[in-house]
């Protein structure tokens, strides 16, 4: 079955949310003239996440699900998902509600308009804790000094981007948070940037705090750091075919 466009959403103890982020993604994609897909990674929920998927399901095909046996970690989850989708185009979003369904038809506009490799999101007026702010800013900017990259909000969860660019992308724990660097790793070079919405949380509780966040972010900096210097992805111009071997003898 041929997908345009494949959206993923990992997903972890989100049952207020599931139903309204759903209706909000229709009602975005209700006028798009392409075919899609919503894939939702439920990441260990051990609230109703799992239910209101089943249901969501049952009600519109559109929606998919994968259910993982236990909390891997968002990165974990995102991978799931690359593995899980059939678009050529492929959009993410967090499930918490605070990114904006409506502004992915605009980036898929611009990623094919402008042949681009992904397009990243960067959120305007952030509904975010001044601690939170903060910290994501100083996070960014070493996180660039460190890569050579300019990401102005690597945070930022909602992209659309090629569905090769994440063919054989390394898959660690703090992934997403490095997710354009490994994608110009794979030698698609082509990001756009543009503004997107960003919202604050109505329901739900957030997953994010600093301290258990500083210093794995710092050892996943160092990985990261490596791979560019050490990581090799070979491409294959030709090659025989066992066929051609057999016709040869």
């Amino acid at each position: 079955m041929q997908i345009d466009v494949s959206i993923i959403i990992p997903v972890k103890d989100e049952e207020e949310n599931i139903d309204i982020l759903a209706n909000e993604i229709n009602a975005a994609m209700k006028n798009v003239s392409l075919s899609w897909e919503c894939v939702w990674i439920d990441d260990g929920s051990t609230d109703s996440t799992a239910t209101e998927l089943k249901k969501l399901n049952e009600k519109d095909s559109r929606h998919r699900f994968v259910l993982l046996a236990r909390n891997f970690g968002q990165s974990a989850a995102l991978s799931v998902g690359f593995q899980n989708t059939l678009g050529s185009i492929i959009a993410t979003l967090d499930g918490d509600g605070q990114n904006d369904p409506a502004d992915i038809p605009r980036l898929i506009d611009i990623l094919r308009k402008e042949d681009a490799d992904m397009v990243n999101g960067v959120r305007q007026k952030r509904h975010d804790s001044i601690v939170r702010k903060i910290s994501s800013k100083i996070a960014n900017n070493f996180r660039d000094s460190v890569t050579g990259d300019k990401v102005t909000d690597v945070g930022c969860s909602v992209r659309v981007f090629q569905a090769q660019c994440v063919d054989r992308i390394p898959l660690f724990k703090g992934m997403h948070r490095f997710f354009p660097t490994l994608v110009k790793m794979r030698g698609f070079t082509r990001i756009i940037e543009s503004p997107v919405n960003h919202r604050p949380r109505m329901r739900g509780k957030t997953k994010y705090g600093i301290q258990n966040r500083l210093w794995v972010g710092l050892a996943d900096l160092a990985a990261v750091k490596w791979m560019q210097s050490r990581l090799v992805f070979p491409e294959v111009q030709s090659k025989t075919s066992v066929t051609d071997s057999k016709e040869e003898k």
